[in-house]
């Protein structure tokens, strides 16, 4: 009887607590991750260390599974991943680890969190209709986004702040199409081999971009701080949250998994104003959290409408 209580308990702690400590992981750990890109890109091409961050990520990815001997994809799945390769981690990580270079970790993430408002304009694009609950959230979102940069109104006569904006803000573009497109084509193959794959692939190309333009520099002139930013967002952002990320998307429900996109901003506008010193300002604050209110009012209404 006390073998199957304990047996019946174990089971109840796989089912809710694994998936929520998992989502914990992620709220947390991918806001730290704006921290570290910000810190690598102060000494090294911005591209450079997203490329080396996702070549040793697929390595450890795609070298686990040729161990186990898992079957490799085929066909159509390859043209699947390839096309993610290039929106999640070639321009979505990309441009977005480009931005922070140029602007803060935690406007980056603020920005990097307005996501689903393209999805809904994608949507509208395609001559769908929408719910009168989205147009509110857009235009809370958009009221929100208006009142953060209220205190920037001054940086943006800075090229280099401009850039950095309309990077991280193509970022987001590319990742709502990623997304789009992965629940378009969510194929049977296996996801975590799938994301080392794309990352591989993706490397490659930004590795290759560095290279071509020359923008890169020698690896062993890579400064020591570099190196533990790629180490920290290779090791707890390419593959420790990743896994918590797709484990706690298969177990929990959208509602409550949604939740690391409101969380992760808060958690890089603090570390940010910790850390780097950067400003923490009244308009950061309520505007922030006016622009994840919107988010949540258009995720919550994407969901009921099943867009």
């Amino acid at each position: 009887m006390k073998t199957r209580l304990k047996n019946a308990f174990a089971s109840r702690i796989n089912a809710i607590g694994l998936p929520i400590l998992a989502l914990c992981w992620v709220c947390f750990f991918w806001g730290t991750t704006w921290i570290a890109s910000k810190e690598g890109v102060r000494h090294m091409p911005a591209l450079q260390l997203a490329g080396i961050r996702q070549f040793i990520g697929g390595i450890f990815f795609v070298a686990y599974f040729v161990f186990k001997k898992a079957p490799w994809p085929k066909g159509k799945q390859w043209k699947a991943i390839f096309i993610l390769s290039i929106l999640n981690f070639v321009l979505s990580n990309g441009l977005s680890t480009w931005g922070v270079k140029y602007i803060s970790s935690g406007l980056g993430a603020i920005i990097g969190a307005i996501f689903p408002l393209w999805i809904v304009f994608i949507t509208l694009f395609r001559g769908e209709r929408i719910a009168r609950l989205s147009v509110l959230g857009l235009i809370v979102s958009f009221s929100g986004v208006c009142v953060v940069f209220f205190d920037h109104l001054a940086d943006l006569l800075n090229p280099d702040f401009r850039f950095g904006i309309l990077l991280s803000l193509f970022a987001t573009v590319s990742w709502a199409f990623g997304s789009l497109y992965t629940k378009k084509k969510a194929a049977s193959f296996n996801p975590y081999f799938s994301l080392g794959l794309q990352m591989l692939i993706s490397s490659t190309i930004l590795l290759a971009i560095t290279g071509a333009t020359g923008t890169g520099i020698n690896i062993t002139s890579i400064p020591a701080n570099s190196w533990l930013a790629i180490g920290y967002l290779t090791i707890i952002g390419s593959i420790l949250t990743f896994i918590a990320f797709i484990y706690m998307l298969q177990r929990l429900p959208p509602e409550i998994n949604s939740i690391y996109a409101y969380i992760n901003p808060i958690v890089a506008v603090l570390l940010g104003a910790l850390i780097f010193g950067e400003p923490l300002t009244m308009s950061i604050v309520i505007g922030g959290c006016v622009t994840l209110c919107g988010l949540y009012t258009v995720n919550y209404s994407m969901r009921k409408s099943k867009i």
